[in-house]
C-alpha cells in the first residue's frame, strides 16, 4: 500500500468510523480500523460486530494495498498533523505516516483476520428524506429503554406496511410512536439497536448535499447509506411489545394546552421536585387552568397554565423528566392530553399532527 491523501479528509473520516470501534472489546484487532487503498479511494472501516461504518476519501493510490492499523493512535496522530498532504506506505507488517516533517511508524494487523462487513440485496431497499427521518427518530430514540434486562426495549421498533413507516421506542413506563407515509413497496418489521440509530442521527447531521438516505434490509442486518457513508448493523432479536394494544381509546379528560408553557411550568416545579425522595408533581386539571404542585421536605412549588377543558376534572402525578422529554420534542405550539383516570396512562400528540402519539404512565400522589 501507497497513496496521498489529505490531512483534513483522513482526520474527518477517522472521526466517523471511530464511532463503530469499541474500547472494551477482547479481540484486538477490533480496535483497529481497516483501510483499503482502490481505485482512487483510501476506504476506511470500524466494526465491533455489532455496528459498522465505513468512509471513502479520494487519495492518490500509488499501490494498493489493506491493512489494519490501531485505532486509537493514528487517529490521534493525523488529528495533530498541519493541514498537508499525508503519505501512507506499508512495508511487512508495518505502516507508515508522513506528513511535512512529522513521521511515524505503526506495526498492523493482518487484514485477513478482520471481519468482513455483510451485505445485502439491492432489491431489499428503500430511500427516505433524511429531514423526515432525523424527525422520527428525536421523537421516539429518547424513550428506548437503558435496562440490559430488557434488551430487545434497548432499541427502536420499525415497521413498514401499507405505505407508512412508524418507529417505537417504550421503556416501560413509556410509549413515543411516530409514523409517516412512505412511498415504498417495501413491507417489514425490525428493532434496531439504539445506539445505532443515534450515530445514523448524527451522521445526517454533518451534510445536508443529498436530501434522502438509502436503507438496506435484511433478516439479520440494516444497512443505512448517508452521502458517503455506509453504516451496517446487527438488528436485536426478539419479540417486541404488542405497543397498539396499550394505547387508550377512550377519555374522561382532554385538554388543550401551550406547548412551550406547559414545559416551562413543568421545569419550574421539578426543580423543587428532585429535592424530594418522591419526585413526582401533581397536575390539577380545572375548567380554565392546569395547576402544576410540587410539596417536598424543603417546601413546596406550584404554576398556573391556562388551557381548554373537555370533561372531567382531574388530580394526576407523573415523574416530571417523562414530560419534559417529550414536550422538548414536539416542534408545535399546542398538544392535546387525553386521561382515562388517575390511575390510567395519559396520551399526549400534537394538535395539529396525527403522526405522533406519546403514552406516559402517571405515579401515585398524595391527595392535598
Amino acid at each position: 500500500m501507497k497513496l496521498i491523501c489529505k490531512q483534513q479528509d483522513l482526520d474527518h473520516a477517522i472521526a466517523i468510523v471511530q464511532k463503530a470501534i469499541s474500547s472494551k472489546t477482547t479481540h484486538p484487532i477490533l480496535t483497529g480500523i481497516l483501510l483499503e487503498a482502490k481505485d482512487g479511494f483510501l476506504k476506511l472501516t470500524g466494526n465491533d460486530l455489532n455496528i459498522g461504518i465505513e468512509k471513502s476519501i479520494p487519495a492518490e493510490i500509488l499501490e494498493e494495498g489493506i491493512t489494519v492499523v490501531s485505532s486509537r493512535i493514528f487517529g490521534e496522530f493525523i488529528k495533530k498533523l498541519p493541514h498537508e498532504d499525508i503519505n501512507l506506505s506499508m512495508k511487512e507488517n508495518k505502516l507508515t505516516v508522513e506528513c511535512f516533517k512529522s513521521h511515524i511508524d505503526l506495526i498492523t494487523y493482518d487484514a485477513v483476520e478482520y471481519p468482513e462487513l455483510p451485505q445485502v440485496q439491492v432489491s431489499n431497499k428503500f430511500e427516505i428524506s433524511k429531514h423526515l427521518f432525523k424527525s422520527m427518530i428525536k421523537q421516539t430514540i429518547f424513550a428506548t429503554s437503558q435496562d440490559e434486562g430488557r434488551p430487545i426495549l434497548m432499541g427502536s421498533y420499525l415497521e413498514i406496511k401499507d405505505q407508512v413507516i412508524s418507529l417505537v421506542g417504550i421503556d416501560g413506563f413509556r410509549v413515543a410512536i411516530r409514523t409517516a407515509p412512505i412511498q415504498t413497496p417495501i413491507e417489514c418489521k425490525m428493532v434496531i439497536p439504539a445506539k445505532t440509530l443515534n450515530e445514523v442521527n448524527k451522521l445526517m447531521a454533518l451534510n445536508d448535499d443529498q436530501e434522502f438516505i438509502e436503507i438496506f434490509i435484511s433478516d439479520k442486518h440494516i444497512i443505512f447509506k448517508i452521502d458517503d457513508v455506509r453504516v451496517v448493523s446487527r438488528l436485536l432479536e426478539g419479540e417486541y411489545v404488542k405497543y397498539a394494544q396499550m394505547i387508550p381509546t377512550d377519555f374522561k379528560t382532554k385538554i388543550e394546552i401551550n406547548t412551550g408553557n406547559l414545559l416551562h411550568g413543568i421545569e419550574r416545579v421539578s426543580l423543587l421536585a428532585r429535592e424530594g425522595k418522591n419526585n413526582a408533581i401533581k397536575l390539577s386539571i380545572h375548567d380554565k387552568s392546569l395547576d402544576l404542585s410540587s410539596i417536598v421536605e424543603i417546601g413546596a412549588a406550584n404554576d398556573e397554565i391556562p388551557l381548554k377543558l373537555e370533561g372531567q376534572n382531574l388530580d394526576i402525578g407523573f415523574n416530571p423528566k417523562y414530560l419534559i422529554d417529550v414536550l422538548k420534542v414536539i416542534d408545535q405550539d399546542m398538544i392535546c392530553m387525553e386521561f382515562l383516570s388517575n390511575i390510567s396512562p395519559c396520551i399526549i400528540k400534537p394538535k395539529n399532527n396525527p403522526h405522533f402519539t406519546y403514552l406516559i404512565l402517571p405515579v401515585r400522589i398524595q391527595s392535598n
